[in-house]
């Protein structure tokens, strides 16, 4: 015989209110889920952007490493020809460069610090590892060096008249073969 009357609808009204306290769980279940791959979507395309933005600087070095020796030669027929159109040129080729990122590394006259410089050769005098000389420029894209400046350095020595009586008795000993 079925239940009729007050029992029966607190039974129903029992089972009623677990079947909502159920959905609602569901509910907020599938709720945080959504916000957890929305959230991951957003990761990924933060992610995505952020490697196409390295490519592209990793693009751009890897032309300007290709072109410094054409600004070289640029440069050094410059300093033969001098002539104004080259020199043109030769500013906006820079130009160009510049708006890339490129900066040249100032080395006459500085200190030589091994991370921007590259010692070719030494010679002795009056200051100790200053650069006297820039055999080849050096650049730099974003505070990273790219090339290092080939650089002349001058070496302080309190022994410079040793130095020289050594050449002098090498040279007598040698003779002839020298």
């Amino acid at each position: 015989k079925p239940a009729t009357g007050e029992g029966a609808e607190i039974k129903s009204a029992g089972s009623s209110k677990h079947s909502v306290s159920s959905v609602v769980a569901r509910n907020q279940q599938l709720e945080d889920s959504l916000r957890r791959t929305l959230a991951d979507y957003q990761n990924l395309e933060r992610r995505i952007e952020e490697e196409r933005r390295q490519l592209s600087k990793l693009s751009s070095l890897l032309l300007i490493e290709k072109l410094l020796p054409i600004l070289d030669n640029l440069e050094s027929a410059q300093a033969h020809l001098n002539d104004e159109g080259l020199q043109i040129v030769i500013k906006q080729f820079k130009d160009v460069l510049e708006a890339e990122g490129l900066q040249e590394i100032n080395a006459k006259g500085a200190q030589f610090d091994p991370n921007f410089h590259e010692a070719v050769e030494t010679i002795w005098g009056q200051s100790d590892n200053k650069i006297v000389k820039v055999v080849t420029k050096g650049y730099m894209v974003e505070n990273k060096v790219i090339r290092p400046a080939k650089v002349v350095v001058e070496r302080k020595s309190s022994d410079q008249n040793k130095q020289k009586d050594v050449s002098d008795t090498e040279e007598k000993e040698l003779g002839d073969y020298a």
